[in-house]
C-alpha cells in the first residue's frame, strides 16, 4: 500500500512552522503559485493553480499517522487534490502524494481589505532560502502569481499564525525581491 504524502508550497516549504515527518524537496510539474482570498480567510494566501507550462518546488512530508482528516482541518481552504504522477521526489517506495488547492470558483484576487501578510511571505521565503538557496528563492517569486496585490506590512506586529523571526539579510532578500516585482506594501491602518 501505497504511503500518504503531502506536497507543500507555500508556508510547509519551512521546516520550523511544523514537524510533519520525512520532508523531503520535490517539485510539482504542471502547476504554479497565486496569491489568492476567499470568503473563507480575512487574508489572502497562496494556492497552486493549473499550468501546463510551469513547475514548483516545494516540499513533501509523510501524512502523520496516515491521518488525511488532521491535515484537511490545517488546510481547510482548499481542497486536496492528487498529485502523485505529477510530482518528482527522492523517495524510493510506492506513495500516494496530494497537493492543496483553493477551487477556482472561490478564488478571488486580493484588495486592500483582503491583502497578502508580509509576515507570511517571509515565512515562506525564508523556507525557500532554506530548502533550496537563493536560486529557490528566484524560481518561488518567478513561479508565483499576483505580486501586483497588496501586502500589509505587518512584520512590527505578525498576524500571521506561524510566523518566524528572519535575520536582518533574509529581510533584506525578501524586500529586494518584493522590490523586483514593484509589490505594493501597505501599512496597517
Amino acid at each position: 500500500m501505497a504511503e500518504p504524502y503531502f506536497f507543500g508550497y507555500g508556508s510547509l516549504v519551512n521546516l520550523a512552522t511544523h514537524d510533519f515527518p520525512d520532508p523531503r524537496p520535490a517539485s510539482l510539474k504542471g502547476w504554479r503559485r497565486a496569491w489568492r482570498h476567499t470568503d473563507l480567510r480575512p487574508v489572502a494566501f497562496l494556492t497552486a493553480i493549473p499550468d501546463p507550462n510551469s513547475e514548483i518546488d516545494g516540499m513533501i512530508a509523510h501524512v502523520p499517522k496516515n491521518d488525511w482528516a488532521a491535515l484537511d482541518e490545517r488546510e481547510w481552504a482548499y481542497d486536496r487534490i492528487s498529485a502523485t504522477r505529477a510530482i518528482t521526489h527522492p523517495l524510493k517506495h510506492d506513495v500516494d502524494i496530494a497537493v492543496y488547492a483553493v477551487p477556482e470558483q472561490k478564488r478571488n484576487d486580493p484588495t486592500q481589505n483582503h491583502p497578502v501578510l508580509l509576515s507570511y511571505i517571509d515565512v515562506v521565503v525564508q523556507g525557500y532560502l532554506r530548502a533550496f538557496g537563493t536560486a529557490g528563492v528566484e524560481r518561488f517569486f518567478a513561479t508565483t502569481d499576483g505580486w501586483e496585490a497588496p501586502i500589509l506590512d505587518d512584520r512590527a506586529e505578525p498576524r500571521y499564525p506561524r510566523h518566524q523571526q528572519l535575520r536582518p539579510e533574509e529581510i533584506a532578500l525578501v524586500d529586494g525581491h518584493l522590490s523586483r516585482v514593484s509589490a505594493r506594501i501597505v501599512q496597517s491602518a
